[in-house]
């Protein structure tokens, strides 16, 4: 499995109500978390590409398996895994505590591993809070356009037609029409 998705798949989420915006918001989105070695990292080191974003809590990992299954499939079948980045963020706010946090962040050094990418870690619900705003219990997919602008966000279980809105957007900052997939 290539490095393109394995963020995708290590990722999912627990269903709320889905929220989406295709528009643009505000200017060039940035933040600081935690790698799983405790270093601190930005997100505009993703700079350059556009960047699918997943950010799930421990509960939400498998919330969106079908979109990230599909994700990969047409990555990997319209030559595309390197074209944008995914960067996969762990909420961890509520295991921000002795012993805990060594144990969740053992767990993503295990899950990095088995996946051969950087998990980073959001300790302190970092992207919960403004300019974010993003749910802290579900999954939310972001894409950003390689300035680090948010030009796609759905929070929530996504079906088919969100997908397509989801690979048309991804599409259109590729500069490629991206055929509609089969359904999951």
């Amino acid at each position: 499995m290539t490095t393109w998705i394995a963020g995708v798949l290590t990722v999912a989420l627990l269903a709320t109500s889905p929220a989406l915006t295709t528009e643009p918001r505000g200017g060039p989105m940035d933040a600081t978390l935690r790698g799983s070695d405790g270093k601190e990292v930005a997100l505009s080191r993703w700079r350059g590409k556009p960047v699918i974003l997943f950010y799930e809590d421990r509960h939400s990992t498998t919330l969106n398996s079908a979109f990230k299954e599909a994700l990969f499939a047409r990555g990997e079948e319209l030559g595309l895994l390197d074209a944008a980045w995914v960067v996969a963020v762990a909420n961890l706010e509520s295991f921000d505590f002795f012993p805990a946090r060594g144990i969740a962040l053992s767990h993503v050094r295990d899950e990095e591993k088995k996946w051969g990418i950087p998990i980073l870690v959001d300790l302190k619900g970092t992207l919960g809070k403004a300019p974010w705003n993003l749910p802290t219990k579900t999954s939310s997919v972001l894409l950003l356009d390689g300035n680090g602008m948010i030009v796609y966000r759905y929070s929530g279980r996504m079906e088919e037609q969100d997908m397509e809105t989801f690979f048309h957007t991804l599409g259109a900052l590729l500069g490629r029409d991206l055929p509609p997939g089969a359904p999951p």
